[in-house]
Parts: C-alpha cells; sequence; structure tokens
C-alpha cells in the first residue's frame, strides 16, 4: 500500500482513474481528513483527502513515479506501508487487478 494525501477530491479522483485503467492499482481508498502541519514557517490547518492505494510489489515503483509526476503538491507525501499479511484470496484479486 502506497499513502499520500491529496487538496481536493477531484485532483486524486483523476489521477486514481488512470491508475486503475491502466492496471497500476486495484482500488484506492478515498478519505477527507483534517490535517495540521508547518509550510514556509507557518501552522497549516486544512482539510484534504488521504488516499490509500493498493498495489503489487511489481507495480509500487510506477506508482511512486506517477504520484510525483502528477501531485498537485509541491512537495507530495510518498510514503509505503509494507503488509507482511493479506488474505490470500484478496491477494489474488488484487494480483488479478493489476495484470
Amino acid at each position: 500500500m502506497i499513502i499520500s494525501t491529496y487538496p481536493n477530491k477531484i485532483s486524486i479522483t483523476k489521477i486514481a482513474n488512470q491508475l486503475i485503467e491502466n492496471k497500476i492499482i486495484a482500488c484506492v481508498n478515498i478519505t477527507k481528513i483534517s490535517s495540521i502541519y508547518s509550510w514556509n514557517n507557518k501552522i497549516e490547518n486544512t482539510t484534504e483527502y488521504l488516499a490509500i492505494f493498493k498495489t503489487t510489489q511489481k507495480n509500487k515503483k510506477i506508482l511512486k513515479e506517477k504520484i510525483k509526476e502528477t501531485h498537485p503538491y509541491q512537495v507530495p507525501e510518498i510514503a509505503e506501508i509494507a503488509v507482511s499479511s493479506i488474505n490470500s484470496s484478496y491477494l489474488k484479486w488484487l494480483a488479478e487487478s493489476t495484470s
């Protein structure tokens, strides 16, 4: 799983659809969140959209590159969550959806 945050739902929905159409990801979960962070020496308190991308080991490098290329933020978050255990039926669906 790769996670990132986006400024609005439109920006994440656009890239998510492209990634699914190109079979780079099987799905993405998108949820509205509140974020508090420091940017340009100022504390920001904003609404963002958290995206949890589901992909395979073979596609994670491509996914990270696509996020970086298309992300609207100057410094996008691109964090990998290593999954050491996943149920076999979900893993099978994930592999089928990305090949």
